[in-house]
């Protein structure tokens, strides 16, 4: 993380929790971001300018579909990456997030290289641990869970050999 990279999070941060931006980036944001990952080969994703960011890909818990979602994400320093289901402060859990609890064996591409994971939820004893790593990369990300009203699903995505 270079210093103008933490100060432009610090300034833009605060303006992601609006409710304006919410709405906007709740609608705006994935067909943009389907976009620039289709036209860059998966290479470029437009949030990746400003946090790590990846495509998660899953099966829907439903359907058995294949479902890409892109998403902000946090190393954990062991080659891990943690995502939180925020869903903007959303009410309810973003979808994918069941995806991940009925198929925890997925996919992430992260700048245009896929790899095998497996999602492990965070158990409750770690959650403090977490937030304050998420939070370091993003200031006051906790704030979507307090503007929630649910307890937000924290996963952990442990890269794993493919199966031949």
């Amino acid at each position: 993380m270079t210093r103008a990279n933490d100060v432009l999070r610090a300034a833009v941060a605060p303006l992601t929790r609006t409710r304006w931006w919410r709405a906007l980036a709740t609608t705006a944001l994935p067909p943009i971001e389907r976009f620039v990952s289709r036209v860059s080969g998966g290479r470029v994703q437009l949030t990746a300018f400003l946090v790590p960011s990846l495509v998660l890909h899953t099966f829907g818990a439903k359907s058995g579909e294949p479902r890409d979602a892109p998403l902000m994400y946090t190393a954990d320093g062991s080659g891990r990456a943690i995502v939180a289901g925020t869903n903007w402060a959303g009410a309810k859990h973003p979808a994918w997030t069941a995806n991940l609890l009925a198929y925890p064996d997925a996919e992430i591409t992260v700048r245009g290289r896929r790899m095998a994971v497996h999602a492990t939820l965070i158990p409750d004893e770690e959650r403090e641990a977490v937030w304050a790593i998420m939070e370091a990369q993003w200031p006051d990300y906790r704030e979507y869970e307090r503007d929630s009203g649910r307890t937000v699903r924290i996963f952990r995505l442990q890269p794993v050999r493919r199966k031949a």
